[in-house]
């Protein structure tokens, strides 16, 4: 008679181990699901890092170029004071 109740006992600490167990690993799925949306978005925050950067050289080069063509700009109007400048041949107004 005792070996049926350790028996019994013993089955129905494995039910209640597998019933604690399923809604577990159910969680462990969504903590792994949640891992890989974290793994998208570090990949995607990545890119905007990259792109944000490339824009950023994008704009120093516009910034580089809008200067040295306001300089251009400055000589051309210096130029146009002095008959004899180099663009003494543009109509002034």
């Amino acid at each position: 008679m005792t070996m049926w109740i350790l028996i019994g006992a013993g089955v129905l600490g494995v039910i209640v181990l597998a019933a604690v167990s399923v809604p577990l690993l159910g969680k462990l799925g969504d903590l792994r699901r949640a891992g890989e949306r974290l793994q998208r978005r570090q990949a995607d925050a990545l890119k905007l890092q990259d792109n944000a950067e490339q824009l950023q050289e994008t704009l120093l080069g516009l910034e580089q170029r809008t200067t040295t063509m306001q300089e251009r700009l400055a000589l051309i109007k210096a130029g146009h004071g002095e008959p004899t400048g180099k663009h003494a041949w543009v109509n002034r107004p």
